[in-house]
């Protein structure tokens, strides 16, 4: 990896076709963000409890990881594809899923918000 290698991202619309089609959809967010606004269909993992070796990231099944903004998704997709995960930064984090159409709810599964 060079000093100028880009991480593998995927725009928001991209993103809800490979969920669509049964990509994982990770959210690497802190607990109030996720209980504020996630996407339904999420899996909820701080990044800072990532577990690269977690069984639900398993070869052959794309992960599209999320945040609010893209930065901390980013660091998550470098440590999943250094464990042999087809991992993919969703570009403008939430706020594109949302800006995209995709759903956004709240821990009690009502209308959520991206925070």
């Amino acid at each position: 990896m060079g000093l100028f290698h880009r991480t593998p991202a995927v725009d928001a619309g991209a993103a809800r076709q490979l969920v669509s089609d049964g990509a994982v959809l990770l959210d690497v967010r802190e607990p109030g963000e996720w209980n504020a606004g996630h996407a339904p269909q999420a899996i909820h993992q701080p990044l800072g409890r990532l577990a690269v070796a977690d069984r639900r990231f398993t070869a052959g099944r794309t992960v599209v990881v999320v945040c609010r903004s893209g930065n901390r998704s980013q660091h998550a997709v470098k440590a999943l594809r250094a464990a042999g995960v087809d991992a993919l930064n969703l570009s403008g984090g939430m706020r594109a899923w949302q800006s995209a159409g995709g759903s956004v709810v709240d821990r009690k599964g009502r209308p959520g918000a991206v925070v």
